[in-house]
């Protein structure tokens, strides 16, 4: 089980990326001690992403998290909602998937849970 990704984030971005995050599922943690100091954290189903912040973010690319989630349809129709632009993917592991860019330009790739 993967416990947390980092991503980094300008601080005047931080709020929109929780925004994001947000929107599929997950709740704003306090990162413990000083670490509050230099990073916003959101948490859902024991997965953490770390919202690093950064004067210049290393963002873009193909590289990406993919997170399985129960609730797919809700989740894709709650980003769309909020104006995100979620597009469909081709279908691989027996489960449909749905990618998106979080409003800092990191690539988050949305899935049904794979079917055996």
């Amino acid at each position: 089980m993967i416990h947390h990704v980092s991503f980094e984030v300008a601080p005047d971005g931080a709020d929109a990326e929780v925004a994001f995050w947000r929107a599929l599922g997950f709740a704003e943690v306090v990162p413990p001690g000083t670490l509050a100091e230099r990073a916003r954290w959101v948490e859902r189903d024991e997965v953490q992403i770390h919202l690093l912040h950064s004067d210049a973010p290393a963002v873009g690319g193909d590289g990406h998290v993919a997170l399985a989630v129960r609730d797919y349809d809700e989740v894709v129709a709650r980003l769309r909602a909020a104006g995100h632009e979620a597009a469909p993917r081709r279908e691989h592991f027996g489960a449909p998937r749905t990618q998106v860019r979080t409003p800092a330009g990191h690539l988050v790739e949305i899935m049904a849970p794979p079917r055996p």
